[in-house]
């Protein structure tokens, strides 16, 4: 990793000084208000917390959900601030429900709590326009500006790319530099045998990440619904299943060049749909009915993947085997990320890029069985395909 972070700030740089810490609190709410999934939020914890002990006061900005750039109760980051407090028993933590007007920044520079965490990014006008006003205020608000926002970090936002450019130093928290330091391991310099399982309903969606990995990976293996569009390209019948017909000859021409490399399943869990899935069976890839969809793998290719994830020293996974959030289609996804966890026990790095497949293994509680789990999906996937992160790019380099 090429970025400068808080390891390499001088203690003069952070003893009773403000860090502007940009975190992804962007986490999901039940209908009480609460946060249902804690797994960003305890992702910045040891960035807040060396902060902490090194004498900073932690002023915290974020977003939650997509307002409409003006302020709407129902994205308001206090309930998340509540939960942070009962995450830090230690620390005292403020809410503040202002993010850039004189209240946020009397409330930076008041030094008796420990963490401040400020309102909505996103209820601001300027946040998704990277407008130069607002970031020039949010750096206001800080001595040091963190970015520890892997998931926003493809963003170019105010909070994100355009203070880092009014406020110095500006330097990657801990989880941002463990996202890129695992990431960048994985494309320049794997283990090998380099497997990567990729998954999710379209190709269009993966075809940048599958250009970049194919030429570096030993073996790719393709589930989803993505496969049906593969199988369209070989001639199978592919019956009521999600096919892009405008990618099948890309998809022909992906099967040509990966050759060996590139694994397609050999037998599908098909059902006439979603709503009937007790009509759930398995047949060969080239047996799908006409009436009937492919809703995820089948055993015998959750075998075959299984033996290739337990070969290999470095795995990357980026999408579902199936309609995982639908029993007994998410059997497939299951297997796969039981197959992630006995390879990490074996030495193997594994890691997870965020979205669902972050999901279905927090769903197993299996986050703790895997070398890395990315916190950013979109980011995770642009990183993977090549592009230039605004949010990490704007930071200071070594």
């Amino acid at each position: 990793m090429n970025k400068r972070t808080i390891r390499d700030l001088g203690d003069d740089q952070l003893r009773g000084r403000r860090a502007l810490v940009r975190v992804d609190f962007n986490v999901p709410l039940d209908d009480a208000g609460a946060v249902s999934d804690d797994t960003r939020i305890r992702a910045a914890i040891p960035t807040i917390e060396a902060l902490r002990a090194r004498g900073a006061r932690v002023i915290l900005v974020s977003h939650l959900g997509r307002p409409k750039a003006k302020p709407e109760p129902e994205y308001s980051l206090a309930p998340v601030a509540r939960h942070l407090a009962r995450l830090m028993t230690g620390a005292r933590v403020t809410f503040v429900a202002s993010t850039n007007d004189a209240a946020a920044v009397a409330a930076s520079q008041d030094h008796t709590g420990d963490v401040i965490v400020l309102e909505n990014t996103r209820f601001l006008p300027g946040e998704e326009k990277n407008d130069t006003a607002l970031a020039k205020a949010l750096a206001s608000l800080g001595d040091v500006f963190v970015n520890d926002a892997f998931g926003s970090a493809h963003r170019a936002h105010a909070s994100t790319e355009g203070v880092a450019h009014h406020l110095r130093p500006a330097v990657a928290g801990l989880l941002m530099e463990r996202e890129l330091e695992y990431l960048g391991a994985a494309l320049s310099n794997p283990g090998r045998p380099f497997v990567a399982v990729l998954g999710g309903a379209k190709i269009s969606g993966k075809i940048d990440v599958i250009e970049r990995l194919l030429p570096k990976v030993d073996r790719m293996l393709i589930g989803g619904a993505m496969a049906c569009t593969f199988f369209k390209a070989t001639g199978v019948e592919t019956g009521r299943s999600l096919v892009e017909p405008d990618r099948v000859d890309m998809a022909r021409e992906l099967l040509q060049r990966g050759g060996g490399k590139l694994v397609l399943p050999t037998d599908a869990r098909v059902a006439p749909s979603l709503d009937d899935a007790s009509a759930c069976r398995e047949v060969a890839r080239n047996a799908i009915p006409a009436t009937m969809a492919m809703f995820d793998i089948g055993r015998r290719t959750e075998q075959a993947f299984g033996e290739s994830i337990a070969a290999a020293k470095t795995v990357i996974w980026n999408g579902p085997m199936g309609v995982f959030e639908t029993p007994p289609f998410d059997r497939g996804t299951n297997a796969v990320a039981l197959a992630l966890a006995d390879a990490t026990k074996r030495g193997a790095t594994t890691i997870v890029g965020g979205g669902d497949s972050a999901a279905a293994v927090a769903a197993l509680g299996l986050e703790a069985q895997m070398s890395h789990v990315s916190t950013g999906g979109g980011a995770s996937l642009e990183f993977l395909e090549g592009k230039t992160l605004p949010g990490v790019a704007a930071l200071d380099d070594k």
